[in-house]
């Protein structure tokens, strides 16, 4: 069975693990706690979304969801990771938009 829920708890932890192992200067700390924020706010929007209070809200929340995706992708862009964490970041970012396609999906079916 597939569980978006899980999926995006995942995605938060990896997210979660790559910013702990970015190189701790100033723009990668303040781009990281922002990635943070927006990585883990794509899975807490969609479990609200389940939670919802009718279908605008669900509707609402899913969109926010797919914002908060979008958003993680630009703060992984400007992080500078160690050499060897270029592939978890490419991973992120693909990640990050097949979140965005089934967020996408998910609204075009609900109408």
């Amino acid at each position: 069975m597939y569980d978006l829920e899980q999926r995006t708890l995942e995605f938060t932890k990896k997210i979660n693990r790559y910013v702990s192992s970015l190189p701790k200067n100033i723009s990668n700390m303040e781009n990281g706690k922002q990635l943070i924020r927006s990585g883990g706010s794509v899975g807490a929007n969609y479990r609200e979304a389940n939670d919802n209070l009718g279908k605008n809200d669900f509707l609402m929340r899913i969109k926010i969801s797919r914002k908060e995706a979008k958003e993680t992708i630009f703060w992984l862009e400007l992080t500078e990771p160690l050499q060897e964490n270029i592939p978890i970041k490419q991973n992120l970012l693909q990640e990050a938009e097949e979140l965005m396609k089934i967020f996408s999906a998910i609204l075009k079916n609900s109408k």
